[in-house]
């Protein structure tokens, strides 16, 4: 283990915030999968400062979420594309927006529709094993070492 791995301590959940933690970057992604590939785009919609949104789109391409592609050589312009680990995190944003509408969800709120069936997305978190949804069952927590 490098000293760097180390320095991460052993918590999944901390070493996944330190990638994704924040509001901008989560909201990025998001929209990114919603086909918002452009810097302008983005900026656009999510009213976010230029300096702000510059940071978070390096940020997230240095940790391999979404990857810069070059669509334009004069003037150069690039788009940004979710990477494996980008569309990987998609459902725990699909997660975050149920766990939003269940407990922050006055007022009119956007909705994720199956494509095939028109009804709205209703994500859970299940353990693959048991197929348990994750809160419905007692869990112990394994700390190495």
């Amino acid at each position: 283990m490098s000293s760097d791995e180390n320095n991460l301590g052993t918590c999944p959940v901390d070493r996944g915030l330190m990638r994704v933690g924040d509001r901008w970057s989560m909201l990025v992604l998001r929209d990114i999968e919603r086909g918002l590939t452009r810097y302008e785009q983005l900026r656009t919609s999510l009213g976010i400062a230029p300096n702000i949104l510059s940071r978070r789109l390096s940020a997230l391409v240095e940790t391999g979420l979404i990857e810069k592609k070059r669509y334009s050589q004069r003037p150069p312009r690039d788009e940004y594309l979710l990477t494996d680990a980008g569309r990987d995190f998609l459902p725990i944003l699909m997660a975050i927006g149920a766990w939003g509408r269940k407990y922050n969800g006055a007022g009119t709120l956007s909705r994720h529709l199956d494509a095939a069936t028109g009804k709205a997305v209703r994500p859970v978190v299940v353990d693959a094993n048991t197929g348990a949804p994750i809160g419905s069952r007692p869990l112990h927590l394994e700390i190495p070492g």
